[in-house]
């Protein structure tokens, strides 16, 4: 025995049917699909059907929703920030958004909101869009400055005719919906 001598198993290799190749080939005429209907058309897709088995549709829980108008936040302890002194991450007493945006990771998309978590020592001035209670007190307490961002990097860069800097400090407008008054006869 070689192995040009091997050879599969009987009945384990079958031809490809092959439909729609005349009547000869036993599947003529409507090639195995019946007469007419949907199924016999192309372009049919079976429904899903899985028995009398529950359907994964109604299998999976259905909870949990994503607003579309959620803002990514990206947050910071103040614990982390006195690492970032202390290492020398951080050289001067002003931390701007965009120190942050590269500190943390983030992209010009994202808020940044600076948390109570830990003790800071030195007096720092802080640009950011949020902060906790706490972490604003602890700030302030150390001598440093809490300055409010209103706008994200990527938003302020398509303020015109301002710098970034000042573009993010700028309120954004409100919206004001117009309400159409009815003649009065």
């Amino acid at each position: 025995m070689d192995l040009s001598s091997l050879r599969p198993a009987a009945g384990a290799v079958k031809n490809k049917k092959r439909v729609g190749r005349g009547q000869g080939s036993g599947n003529g005429t409507t090639a195995g699909k019946g007469n007419k209907g949907q199924q016999a058309r192309s372009g049919y897709q079976k429904p899903i059907n899985e028995g009398g088995q529950v359907p994964v549709y109604r299998r999976l829980p259905k909870f949990g929703f994503t607003s579309p108008q959620r803002k990514p936040v990206k947050t910071l302890n103040l614990s982390q920030l006195e690492e970032w002194i202390q290492d020398g991450l951080i050289t001067g007493e002003d931390i701007s958004v965009y120190d942050l945006k590269a500190l943390c990771s983030g992209s010009f998309a994202d808020y940044f909101k600076i948390l109570g978590n830990g003790e800071i020592t030195t007096a720092i001035k802080i640009t950011a869009h949020f902060f906790s209670k706490s972490a604003e007190e602890k700030i302030i307490k150390a001598g440093g400055q809490v300055i409010k961002a209103f706008r994200t990097l990527e938003e302020a860069s398509k303020v015109r005719d301002l710098p970034v800097e000042e573009a993010l400090l700028k309120p954004k407008a409100k919206l004001v919906k117009r309400v159409k008054k009815s003649a009065k006869p």
